[in-house]
């Protein structure tokens, strides 16, 4: 057997979604699978492109937007490892409405639809994994416009730093993007998401240099956004 088919479905055997699957399995899904190597800043696709299966994050991240008629980019989600995007438009047979680039050097596989198309034909389990997949990214989408449409900029931006702690003692964040990404993930422009960080620095919730967030009383953070 061709040895980049055997790395890819050592690849593939760490994906929730193939991770039950036997070797014969992996074989086929495999025959589709291509592994995709993108540098830091690289276009994976733009938006009209033709989305002909979809892409499974190894390690890296990446990031899902569109840009306005008057060129204002909107950052719609960042992928990191373990999670996937494309599905939904595969299904659909609709081109790509937003483009993608690597914010790292990325990994990623990318499985085509034919073979994803034999194996829900072939595996009804299969198919209700997928199913999980999209309902859990819909469920995602909806909790997004919850907060646009419910929370202000500060409460955004708390909810985000709290979510990101590694664990509850934790009191360190480090972004995984530049501040002007994340505040148009967020909803927000990249002035209002500075003055909010320098509004939690004044009431001495947190202090930030860079990347890095140091969250001084998580409790009265958390209150100070009304939890």
């Amino acid at each position: 057997m061709d040895k980049n088919k055997i790395k890819v479905q050592e690849f593939l055997a760490r994906v929730p979604l193939f991770n039950s699957m036997g070797p014969e399995e992996l074989n086929r899904i495999a025959l589709g699978t291509t592994e995709v190597r993108a540098e830091r800043g690289e276009v994976l696709f733009q938006r009209g492109d033709a989305c002909v299966g979809f892409h499974q994050v190894l390690y890296g991240q990446v990031k899902l937007s569109f840009t306005s008629a008057s060129g204002i980019e909107k950052v719609i989600e960042l992928i990191g490892p373990g999670h996937s995007f494309g599905e939904a438009l595969m299904f659909m047979g609709s081109p790509y409405i937003v483009a993608a680039q690597a914010m790292e050097d990325t990994l990623l596989l990318h499985v085509s639809k034919p073979v994803i198309y034999r194996e829900i034909h072939h595996d009804p389990e299969f198919a209700c994994k997928m199913l999980a997949g999209l309902s859990q990214r819909m469920h995602s989408l909806m909790c997004d416009m919850e907060s646009y449409a419910l929370r202000n900029g500060t409460q955004r931006v708390v909810a985000y730093l709290l979510k990101e702690l590694p664990d509850p003692q934790a009191t360190q964040v480090t972004l995984p993007v530049t501040k002007a990404v994340l505040a148009s993930r967020l909803n927000l422009t990249p002035e209002h998401f500075s003055r909010i960080l320098a509004e939690l620095s004044t009431h001495r919730l947190i202090t930030f240099k860079g990347r890095r967030i140091d969250i001084m009383n998580t409790e009265a953070l958390r209150n100070h956004a009304g939890y």
